[in-house]
């Protein structure tokens, strides 16, 4: 098995000063920040979930900046229109109607980090858009094609309010590499700074002393083909990943059983195909952070819930709980299938 390149090396020092920075700025998140380093570096695009108030749009805009590149934001609310992420139309100061780029056009190829505020309050219609922007990393606007190249999509979603917001669709959710829950930190030390350091106060204050460009976002491309090209996946572990596929559509086939549930009943559909690529991209980032240059089974275990949480759907019965539900499974796929042995 052939070590991964200097180059490839060089860039993972890199990768984790990037992780490092964000972790010295946001506190007791270790978990989330790591999960977010892999997406960056698998060129995924993230859905970020967790109660108001814990530092979602912070961690997302101290990313951005390490990543140095035009960066863009929009809120979520419920007359949002796509075209509003495209144009905005008003009055100049002399009265004449004026049409601009949106936040979307804006910085034109070169747009980089695309972060979207409380995306469930925004109607499907925008979400549409969305979903095409993140698939085919281009739109359509003013007679020509905008093509976006380096860009990364972030959103997160606020699970405390329920009035005025719209459920994404599956299809959309699955667009999203990786689904991570943001809880408040539980260590007491971290509590404690947040509580009562004064540089935690202002979020303003506290992104703007994030070092800008850690890494050059342009080479966020040409970092995720190399590390999938480089870092191996063994038979075995292939085997393991195909059985981790199986278990997601048909989990009785392998004995897995929940309390009080009829297991022929509870699954709709599987992980798809593009969310097994994902795992193994996944994995295969995560393998490359750690310096190695084969993915283990502990790699594909400990991404399997952020990548697959929102790619098996449940039938309607269990879908109204599939956030007491889904935890469940993921837990009981990995223990009952069988975890292959490092050679």
């Amino acid at each position: 098995m052939k070590p991964i390149s200097q180059n490839l090396e060089n860039w993972r020092q890199q990768a984790l000063e990037l992780e490092g920075a964000l972790g010295r700025v946001i506190l007791g998140q270790q978990t989330v920040i790591h999960q977010l380093t892999v997406a960056v570096f698998a060129c995924g695009h993230v859905l970020l979930e967790g109660s108001v108030g814990i530092g979602k749009t912070t961690t997302l805009r101290a990313l951005a900046r390490l990543l140095g590149g035009p960066y863009q934001r929009i809120e979520g609310t419920v007359d949002l229109l796509p075209t509003d992420l495209v144009y905005h139309t008003y009055l100049d100061a002399s009265g004449t109607p004026r049409v601009d780029p949106g936040p979307l056009l804006e910085h034109g190829e070169s747009l980089s980090v695309f972060f979207f505020n409380e995306i469930n309050r925004a109607r499907p219609q925008v979400h549409a858009l969305l979903l095409r922007v993140m698939a085919e990393r281009q739109v359509r606007a003013f007679e020509r094609e905008y093509r976006f190249p380096h860009l990364l999509v972030f959103a997160d979603r606020n699970r405390v309010e329920r009035e005025e917001t719209f459920e994404l669709p599956a299809a959309a959710r699955d667009r999203f590499f990786m689904e991570i829950n943001m809880e408040a930190p539980g260590d007491e030390e971290s509590r404690e700074r947040l509580a009562f350091e004064p540089r935690f106060y202002d979020s303003d204050t506290l992104v703007a002393a994030v070092p800008e460009g850690v890494f050059d976002y342009r080479q966020l491309g040409q970092v995720a083909a190399a590390v999938q090209e480089q870092v191996a996946v063994t038979p075995a572990l292939r085997k393991y990943v195909l059985d981790l596929w199986r278990a997601s559509e048909d989990p009785g086939r392998f004995g897995i059983t929940l309390p009080e549930v009829e297991m022929e009943h509870l699954i709709l559909a599987g992980a798809s195909p593009r969310g097994i690529a994902s795992l193994v991209r996944a994995a295969r980032v995560r393998a490359w952070l750690a310096g190695r240059g084969a993915v283990s089974p502990e790699d594909v275990r400990t991404v399997f819930p952020t990548v697959m949480r929102h790619r098996i759907f449940l039938q309607p019965v269990y879908e109204a709980q599939r956030d007491w539900w889904i935890p469940q499974l993921l837990t009981a796929i990995l223990d009952q299938v069988v975890t292959p042995d490092l050679p």
